[in-house]
């Protein structure tokens, strides 16, 4: 407690944990959605993995904790396209596709109309 900058660095050590904390959990949020996105398909499932490794390997050393988040940000929403967007197709011929949707990417069909109802 004796040296005047005692506080910053224990502010910054903080700082650096929560950014830690949220890289890790980015980290295993990304290979949940990857096993759960590509179920089945090993190769797939090799290809993003080794993806995912080789992104957080490559940026291991940044220290900049804004450098930091735009990664974090970066990788929650290629989580989010990856949840949201992807869906499997298993090819039951030469020329089709069978697409195999996950039960979250299903929605409510609403029909589309064209001319709006009139409030009575």
């Amino acid at each position: 407690n004796s040296f005047p900058g005692f506080q910053l660095a224990e502010y910054r050590s903080w700082d650096f944990s929560a950014s830690i904390t949220a890289v890790l959990q980015l980290f295993k949020t990304l290979h949940r959605t990857r096993q759960q996105v590509f179920k089945n398909d090993t190769r797939a499932l090799e290809a993003a993995r080794i993806k995912i490794n080789e992104e957080f390997k490559s940026n291991k050393s940044e220290t900049s904790h804004k450098k930091i988040e735009e990664l974090i940000k970066i990788g929650s929403d290629v989580e989010l396209l990856l949840r949201t967007s992807v869906v499997q197709g298993i090819h039951t011929d030469h020329n089709t596709l069978k697409l195999v949707p996950r039960k979250e990417l299903l929605i409510e069909n609403v029909p589309y109309c064209d001319a709006p109802t009139q409030k009575k």
